[in-house]
């Protein structure tokens, strides 16, 4: 029986008088319709939407409640937005995806999930993302919030990430507003500094993953918009950003204001002593982009261990400098 990319003897890459030694092609792993479904909403993604939980934790207001209640509505409808994106994704892509040596292995290249399921899906987690908010005390700040991004992630999607520079904001400004919507869900009021560490952080990774794949594959092999680039310009993005992430969070952790991390005054010493493994991650993250190893922010956190070790002892210090 023929699948969705030839003959079986095709899709291993093994013919009739040839030794295994020759084969070249990976095989789809089979996916019953859930499974398939699974696999296209990308649940290691909602990794990211962690940083939702940021605002309220460097607030010390992780132990109450309502915030918790708040926060996990937001962090819940975040992902169901995000889920519902990347199957719009894979539905308009689906022809280029079907060329693509990895990219044709998702459920529905692979046509393992029609498009019809996949748009009903959509529909069904667009609605899910935006009910889950109604239970919550006043939340017309974060329905705005997830409208942002459902228009910011679409708008990207469909026309904007050939848009060279652009599409750099346009990422960037997903982290942004999952950062904020942490703050807006719990009505909690943040820093300005905390504002400028997210969203030059976002810039941060997402220039360094782009410097990444113009060494690895070239201008264009794996984005168009890769060709619109030069690795100078990127080296420049990468330190201005950098720059600007290790600034603000110096002036975030020593602002004695009501909104700064340094205005629980008894335990200054370990927000301050924070700063060291941030700017430890940045030059680590700034080595691996130069050298063509940067990696993803959900791969980073997931698979690197020197970053989950520095991010494991930034959250400690915070902790203790918060909480303790």
């Amino acid at each position: 029986m023929e699948g969705p990319f030839g003959p079986p003897l095709a899709r291993s890459g093994a013919r009739p008088g040839t030794s295994l030694t020759t084969v070249t092609h990976t095989v789809t792993p089979a996916r019953g319709p859930v499974r398939a479904l699974l696999s296209a909403m990308r649940p290691t993604q909602w990794v990211k939407n962690l940083l939702i939980g940021v605002a309220p934790a460097a607030a010390g207001m992780a132990g109450d409640a309502d915030v918790v209640r708040h926060t996990a509505a937001a962090f819940l409808s975040f992902c169901a937005l995000a889920s519902a994106v990347y199957l719009i994704n894979d539905v308009r892509d689906i022809e280029a995806d079907r060329r693509h040596p990895t990219k044709r292995h998702r459920a529905i290249p692979a046509g393992q999930l029609s498009i019809r399921l996949a748009l009903t899906a959509v529909a069904v987690l667009v609605a899910l993302a935006f009910t889950l908010p109604a239970f919550l005390w006043h939340p017309g700040g974060l329905y705005f919030i997830l409208g942002l991004y459902l228009v910011n992630s679409v708008a990207y999607s469909l026309w904007l990430k050939n848009a060279v520079i652009i599409e750099l904001g346009i990422v960037a400004n997903g982290f942004f507003l999952r950062a904020y919507a942490g703050a807006v869900a719990s009505h909690i009021f943040v820093s300005t500094w905390f504002l400028v560490v997210i969203s030059f952080g976002a810039l941060f990774l997402v220039v360094g993953k782009r410097s990444s794949e113009l060494k690895k594959v070239g201008a264009g092999a794996s984005r168009p918009v890769l060709a619109q680039y030069t690795p100078e310009f990127l080296h420049s993005a990468l330190t201005m950003s950098a720059t600007v992430v290790v600034t603000s969070y110096c002036l975030w952790a020593f602002d004695t204001s009501i909104t700064g991390l340094s205005s629980v005054r008894h335990h200054i010493v370990p927000i301050r002593l924070s700063i060291a493994p941030v700017v430890l991650a940045v030059l680590f993250i700034m080595r691996s982009a130069e050298a063509g190893e940067g990696q993803s922010p959900e791969d980073l956190l997931l698979h690197d261990r020197v970053v989950q070790l520095l991010g494991l002892i930034w959250a400690g210090l915070l902790a203790l400098g918060v909480y303790g």
